[in-house]
Protein backbone atom coordinates (compact mmCIF):
# COMPACT_ATOMS: atom_id res chain seq x y z
CA UNK A 1 0.00 0.00 0.00
CA UNK A 2 1.50 3.36 -1.07
CA UNK A 3 0.54 6.85 -0.02
CA UNK A 4 1.83 10.26 -1.02
CA UNK A 5 3.79 12.52 1.32
CA UNK A 6 4.56 16.25 1.38
CA UNK A 7 7.72 16.06 -0.77
CA UNK A 8 5.82 14.11 -3.43
CA UNK A 9 7.92 11.01 -2.76
CA UNK A 10 5.91 7.83 -2.21
CA UNK A 11 6.08 6.40 1.30
CA UNK A 12 5.72 2.70 1.93
CA UNK A 13 3.19 1.86 4.64
CA UNK A 14 3.70 -1.53 6.27
CA UNK A 15 0.85 -4.02 6.16
CA UNK A 16 -0.60 -4.96 9.51
CA UNK A 17 -0.39 -8.53 10.73
CA UNK A 18 -2.35 -8.32 14.00
CA UNK A 19 -4.79 -5.74 15.36
CA UNK A 20 -6.29 -5.76 18.82
CA UNK A 21 -8.38 -2.69 19.60
CA UNK A 22 -6.22 0.32 18.73
CA UNK A 23 -2.98 -1.67 18.88
CA UNK A 24 -1.28 -2.86 15.72
CA UNK A 25 1.58 -5.24 14.95
CA UNK A 26 2.96 -4.74 11.45
CA UNK A 27 4.71 -7.40 9.39
CA UNK A 28 7.95 -5.52 10.06
CA UNK A 29 7.31 -5.54 13.82
CA UNK A 30 6.73 -9.28 13.67
CA UNK A 31 9.84 -9.99 11.61
CA UNK A 32 12.02 -8.00 14.00
CA UNK A 33 10.51 -9.83 16.97
CA UNK A 34 11.08 -13.17 15.26
CA UNK A 35 14.77 -12.44 14.77
CA UNK A 36 15.05 -12.11 18.54
CA UNK A 37 12.80 -15.12 19.20
CA UNK A 38 14.99 -17.33 17.01
CA UNK A 39 17.85 -16.99 19.48
CA UNK A 40 15.94 -19.28 21.86
CA UNK A 41 16.24 -22.18 19.39
CA UNK A 42 19.32 -24.29 18.59
CA UNK A 43 20.86 -23.05 15.33
CA UNK A 44 20.45 -26.35 13.48
CA UNK A 45 16.82 -26.75 14.59
CA UNK A 46 15.63 -23.30 13.56
CA UNK A 47 16.96 -23.86 10.04
CA UNK A 48 14.34 -26.55 9.41
CA UNK A 49 11.22 -25.30 7.55
CA UNK A 50 8.73 -27.09 9.82
CA UNK A 51 10.39 -25.68 12.93
CA UNK A 52 10.43 -22.16 11.49
CA UNK A 53 6.75 -22.41 10.55
CA UNK A 54 5.79 -23.68 14.00
CA UNK A 55 7.91 -21.00 15.70
CA UNK A 56 6.28 -18.26 13.62
CA UNK A 57 2.76 -19.49 14.45
CA UNK A 58 3.70 -19.64 18.12
CA UNK A 59 5.00 -16.07 18.00
CA UNK A 60 1.81 -14.83 16.31
CA UNK A 61 -0.22 -16.41 19.12
CA UNK A 62 2.13 -15.00 21.76
CA UNK A 63 2.04 -11.47 20.34
CA UNK A 64 -1.76 -11.60 20.01
CA UNK A 65 -2.12 -12.59 23.67
CA UNK A 66 0.34 -9.85 24.69
CA UNK A 67 -1.78 -7.24 22.90
CA UNK A 68 -4.96 -8.58 24.52
CA UNK A 69 -3.37 -8.41 27.98
CA UNK A 70 -2.14 -4.86 27.32
CA UNK A 71 -5.69 -3.90 26.35
CA UNK A 72 -6.92 -5.44 29.58
CA UNK A 73 -4.20 -3.62 31.55
CA UNK A 74 -5.31 -0.30 30.08
CA UNK A 75 -8.92 -1.08 30.95
CA UNK A 76 -7.96 -1.94 34.54
CA UNK A 77 -5.58 1.01 34.89
CA UNK A 78 -2.57 -1.25 35.45
CA UNK A 79 0.84 0.28 34.74
CA UNK A 80 4.51 -0.38 35.46
CA UNK A 81 6.86 2.44 36.44
CA UNK A 82 10.39 2.92 35.14
CA UNK A 83 11.73 2.28 38.65
CA UNK A 84 9.95 -1.11 38.73
CA UNK A 85 11.50 -2.03 35.39
CA UNK A 86 14.93 -0.87 36.57
CA UNK A 87 14.71 -2.95 39.76
CA UNK A 88 13.80 -6.13 37.87
CA UNK A 89 16.50 -5.38 35.28
CA UNK A 90 19.16 -5.04 38.00
CA UNK A 91 17.94 -8.29 39.62
CA UNK A 92 18.24 -10.13 36.29
CA UNK A 93 21.63 -8.65 35.53
CA UNK A 94 22.80 -9.53 39.03
CA UNK A 95 22.22 -13.23 38.31
CA UNK A 96 25.06 -13.13 35.76
CA UNK A 97 28.80 -12.65 36.36
CA UNK A 98 30.31 -9.27 35.43
CA UNK A 99 29.70 -8.24 31.80
CA UNK A 100 28.19 -11.63 30.89
CA UNK A 101 24.69 -10.22 30.50
CA UNK A 102 25.88 -7.33 28.32
CA UNK A 103 27.98 -9.67 26.19
CA UNK A 104 25.03 -12.00 25.75
CA UNK A 105 22.91 -9.08 24.52
CA UNK A 106 25.63 -8.16 22.03
CA UNK A 107 26.06 -11.77 20.91
CA UNK A 108 22.38 -12.11 20.03
CA UNK A 109 22.23 -8.55 18.64
CA UNK A 110 19.35 -7.62 20.95
CA UNK A 111 18.98 -3.82 21.23
CA UNK A 112 18.85 -2.74 24.88
CA UNK A 113 15.80 -0.52 24.42
CA UNK A 114 13.89 -3.33 22.68
CA UNK A 115 14.78 -5.77 25.46
CA UNK A 116 13.77 -3.24 28.13
CA UNK A 117 10.47 -2.53 26.35
CA UNK A 118 9.81 -6.28 26.24
CA UNK A 119 10.58 -6.54 29.96
CA UNK A 120 8.10 -3.76 30.74
CA UNK A 121 5.44 -5.50 28.66
CA UNK A 122 6.07 -8.76 30.52
CA UNK A 123 5.77 -7.04 33.90
CA UNK A 124 2.46 -5.43 32.91
CA UNK A 125 1.16 -8.79 31.69
CA UNK A 126 2.22 -10.45 34.95
CA UNK A 127 0.35 -7.80 36.94
CA UNK A 128 -2.81 -8.39 34.89
CA UNK A 129 -2.60 -12.17 35.29
CA UNK A 130 -1.97 -11.86 39.02
CA UNK A 131 -4.90 -9.49 39.51
CA UNK A 132 -7.32 -11.45 37.33
CA UNK A 133 -6.28 -14.98 38.29
CA UNK A 134 -3.71 -15.15 41.08
CA UNK A 135 -5.53 -12.95 43.57
CA UNK A 136 -8.71 -15.00 43.17
CA UNK A 137 -7.11 -18.39 43.77
CA UNK A 138 -7.41 -19.93 47.22
CA UNK A 139 -5.05 -22.60 48.50
CA UNK A 140 -6.56 -24.72 51.27
CA UNK A 141 -4.79 -26.77 53.90
CA UNK A 142 -6.14 -29.84 52.10
CA UNK A 143 -4.39 -28.70 48.91
CA UNK A 144 -1.10 -28.43 50.80
CA UNK A 145 -1.53 -31.82 52.49
CA UNK A 146 -2.36 -33.49 49.18
CA UNK A 147 0.69 -31.97 47.48
CA UNK A 148 2.92 -33.03 50.37
CA UNK A 149 1.65 -36.62 50.29
CA UNK A 150 2.06 -36.87 46.51
CA UNK A 151 5.48 -35.25 46.23
CA UNK A 152 7.27 -35.19 49.57
CA UNK A 153 5.98 -38.07 51.70
CA UNK A 154 8.74 -40.56 51.02
CA UNK A 155 8.63 -43.63 53.28
CA UNK A 156 12.43 -43.56 53.47
CA UNK A 157 12.44 -40.03 54.94
CA UNK A 158 13.08 -39.59 58.66
CA UNK A 159 10.46 -38.01 60.91
CA UNK A 160 12.59 -34.83 60.99
CA UNK A 161 12.68 -34.72 57.19
CA UNK A 162 8.93 -35.27 57.00
CA UNK A 163 8.24 -32.29 59.24
CA UNK A 164 7.17 -29.48 56.96
CA UNK A 165 8.76 -26.14 57.91
CA UNK A 166 6.87 -22.88 57.39
CA UNK A 167 9.06 -21.84 54.48
CA UNK A 168 8.28 -25.18 52.79
CA UNK A 169 4.57 -24.49 53.16
CA UNK A 170 5.16 -21.11 51.52
CA UNK A 171 6.96 -22.79 48.63
CA UNK A 172 4.17 -25.36 48.21
CA UNK A 173 1.56 -22.58 48.18
CA UNK A 174 3.50 -20.76 45.45
CA UNK A 175 3.72 -23.96 43.38
CA UNK A 176 0.01 -24.73 43.79
CA UNK A 177 -0.98 -21.15 42.99
CA UNK A 178 1.12 -21.23 39.82
CA UNK A 179 -0.38 -24.57 38.76
CA UNK A 180 -3.94 -23.33 39.31
CA UNK A 181 -3.18 -20.12 37.41
CA UNK A 182 -1.84 -22.12 34.48
CA UNK A 183 -5.03 -24.20 34.38
CA UNK A 184 -7.22 -21.11 34.59
CA UNK A 185 -5.25 -19.18 31.96
CA UNK A 186 -6.51 -20.90 28.78
CA UNK A 187 -10.28 -20.41 29.34
CA UNK A 188 -9.63 -16.89 30.67
CA UNK A 189 -7.62 -15.76 27.62
CA UNK A 190 -10.28 -17.21 25.30
CA UNK A 191 -12.87 -15.14 27.17
CA UNK A 192 -10.73 -12.01 26.68
CA UNK A 193 -10.27 -12.79 22.97
CA UNK A 194 -14.05 -12.77 22.64
CA UNK A 195 -14.24 -9.52 24.60
CA UNK A 196 -11.85 -7.52 22.41
CA UNK A 197 -11.77 -7.09 18.63
CA UNK A 198 -8.92 -9.24 17.30
CA UNK A 199 -8.02 -9.04 13.60
CA UNK A 200 -5.47 -11.26 11.89
CA UNK A 201 -4.40 -10.36 8.35
CA UNK A 202 -4.80 -13.84 6.84
CA UNK A 203 -3.02 -12.97 3.62
CA UNK A 204 0.03 -11.66 5.46
CA UNK A 205 -0.18 -14.53 7.95
CA UNK A 206 0.12 -17.05 5.12
CA UNK A 207 3.09 -15.17 3.68
CA UNK A 208 4.72 -14.84 7.07
CA UNK A 209 4.31 -18.46 8.15
CA UNK A 210 4.76 -20.00 4.73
Amino acid sequence: MITGCSDNKPKQIEEYLIKVGNRTITVGDFNRAFEIAKTAYPHNTIQQPDTIREARFRLVQQMTEEMILLERAEELGITVTDSEVEKVFEDIKGDYPDNVFQNMMLEYAVPYQSWRKGLKTRLIMDKVITKELGDKIEISSDDISKYYKEHLNDDNMTSEEKAVPKDMNKTIIEILRREKMEKAYAPWIIELKNKYTVEINKEQLEKTTG
